[in-house]
């Protein structure tokens, strides 16, 4: 098994409409306004992104995203993602009543040195730091949905 592969798979019920939803997800660069664990997003160009994210754990992480899909028909949101990260990030929304059923789904090898070394030890630590970031994301989406 590679301990430095890691796949994340994280569920968000939002009382807003999937097109809100949507709107909102693929303006990455607006990601810090709602999301306090990304610490930063520039846009390289009209497909590729700089960001910076850290959860509870003291590091930041950096990688480039670069669109792979932009479907709004479909509600599917991919980019593929190199840096501290390798690998690919997506986000799928389907309508769930009147709100909105998102799910974000990643799959990244661990590219930072320390946390290579660290990978088998600390995975559970690792984890841990993901979904405390996946909460933040949820509570910063639905304040912000709210407000606009």
């Amino acid at each position: 098994m590679n301990w430095s592969h890691f796949r994340f798979r994280t569920v968000w019920d939002l009382t807003a409409r999937p097109d809100a939803v949507y709107a909102v997800l693929e303006r990455a660069e607006d990601y810090p306004l709602w999301w306090p664990q990304v610490r930063e997003v520039i846009a390289v160009d009209e497909h590729t992104s700089t960001a910076r994210f850290r959860s509870f754990l003291p590091y930041d992480l950096l990688v480039t995203a670069r669109a792979q899909r932009h479907d709004p028909s479909d509600g599917v949101l991919e980019a593929g993602m190199e840096g501290d990260l390798e690998g690919w990030a997506r986000w799928t929304l389907k309508e769930d009543g009147s709100g909105t059923r998102a799910v974000y789904e990643q799959g990244v090898e661990v590219r930072k040195p320390l946390m290579r070394r660290l990978a088998l030890p600390c995975r559970p630590v690792f984890v841990a730091n993901h979904a405390a970031m996946m909460r933040g994301g949820r509570r910063g989406l639905t304040a912000y949905l709210g407000r606009v």
